[in-house]
């Protein structure tokens, strides 16, 4: 066995050995989760704690979930690999976003600055996320055995 450590996951009477990503890959990981924490608490909790004007409901409820999602980022820093689904959450909406948004507003010949400068940032995270997530970690732990019949 090499020196990185391994989980034991029981599935169905039998044992999975799966092996953890190396530590230079869990340092990234922290890095990704904490440039997060820092372009998501600054702006979301400061319209949280000090409002400058009353909100309206679904731009309330987008800043606590970003709000939210801050927070759970710094538990990313501190336990990667426990909070990958919050990386896969980032990929998605990312992705989503670009396809029942962007997409659409160009096709539609919608397109302005702010679709434009968000294309870029979702562009960014999504090219992170899926180089610094740990996929066959991902695969090994998550999704392995979702798809297997009992």
């Amino acid at each position: 066995m090499d020196s990185r450590q391994h989980i034991e996951q029981k599935q169905a009477n039998k044992s999975i050995i799966i092996t953890k990503p190396p530590k230079w890959r869990l340092h990234i990981m922290r890095g990704l989760f904490f440039l997060n924490v820092i372009s998501l608490a600054f702006d979301n909790w400061s319209r949280i704690l000090f409002p400058k004007e009353q909100m309206d409901t679904l731009t309330g409820v987008t800043i606590s979930f970003w709000a939210a999602f801050s927070l759970l980022n710094i538990l990313g820093v501190r336990f990667p690999l426990k909070l990958i689904p919050i990386l896969l959450l980032q990929l998605l909406y990312k992705t989503a976003w670009i396809i029942g948004t962007y997409l659409p507003a160009k096709k539609n010949g919608l397109l302005n600055e702010d679709l434009e400068s968000f294309l870029w940032v979702c562009i960014a995270g999504i090219v992170l996320n899926l180089l610094i997530i740990p996929w066959r970690y991902v695969y090994k732990y998550y999704l392995r055995g979702f798809f297997e019949l009992k």
